[in-house]
């Protein structure tokens, strides 16, 4: 069947071929796109916004077109750490595609953008009667799992500086930007450090005239350089999101290893 991203323009919302720009809905055959598009509502992504909540009824999903979701799971103390990220590559409600309502972990956002928001039981009844939406959406889960068992091995292996770059490639993979809002707190949160520790590594790249950082906002300014200080799961994850999705329609090329 044709697909979605094949189509001269989509009219409903102004969603034209291409500008929805996020890759699960680029992925889906056009009359499962159809079905989906009335639906969809494109809403901001404002700094900290929540998507879900745990323990509370997901009764929305959203598909990232630009800015970052961030996974977190919070400790019985209070403490926070981010598990996982969420960007134009996916959706925000795997607890949805899995058969679930609810989820032990918090959604928000962390680098503002904007994305399009889809009832929980809508995307529930797709699941239950379209395989090949499922089978979209599966694969999808099986890639963010891949990621989240990359950084696993990756805090255990390599360096802060690294995986920092590492960091910083994906977020600028999500925002389609040279310059975007990324605080000192989630990228501590990202990377399992103190701000200081953070502070010390954006100098050494600024230093190095990798990018530029001020009062919260980075400009990537050599990303050929980032790609070279990065640790080797930035590509081990983008060639297995590749794999199991096909080359990112209309975004950035698939890097080679």
């Amino acid at each position: 069947m044709q697909r979605a991203a094949e189509r001269g323009e989509v009219s409903s919302m102004d969603l034209s071929s291409q500008s929805y720009r996020n890759r699960l809905l680029q992925l889906l055959d056009l009359a499962d796109f159809d079905r989906l598009r009335s639906h969809l509502k494109r809403v901001p992504f404002e700094y900290r916004q929540p998507l879900y909540e745990a323990d509370k009824e997901i009764k929305f999903v959203y598909f990232p077109t630009e800015g970052v979701a961030s996974l977190v799971n919070t400790m019985a103390n209070g403490s926070a750490t981010e598990v996982g990220t969420i960007g134009n590559e996916g959706i925000v409600g795997l607890p949805v595609i899995f058969g679930d309502r609810y989820a032990p972990t918090n959604v928000y956002v962390q680098v503002p953008g904007s994305g399009l928001q889809l009832s929980a039981d809508f995307l529930r009844h797709e699941l239950e009667h379209n395989t090949s939406v499922r089978t979209v959406m599966l694969h999808y889960a099986h890639a963010f799992f891949n990621q989240v068992a990359q950084s696993a091995a990756c805090a255990h292996f390599h360096s802060v500086e690294q995986r920092c770059c590492r960091w910083l490639l994906m977020t600028h993979d999500r925002v389609q930007s040279d310059q975007f809002l990324l605080t000192q707190e989630f990228l501590g949160m990202m990377l399992g450090v103190r701000r200081t520790t953070v502070t010390e590594i954006a100098a050494k790249l600024k230093q190095r005239r990798l990018i530029e950082y001020h009062r919260g906002r980075l400009t990537i300014l050599d990303r050929a350089g980032l790609e070279k200080r990065a640790c080797e799961c930035y590509v081990a994850s983008k060639n297995e999101f590749d794999r199991l999705l096909g080359n990112p329609l209309g975004l950035r090329q698939p890097v080679e290893a």
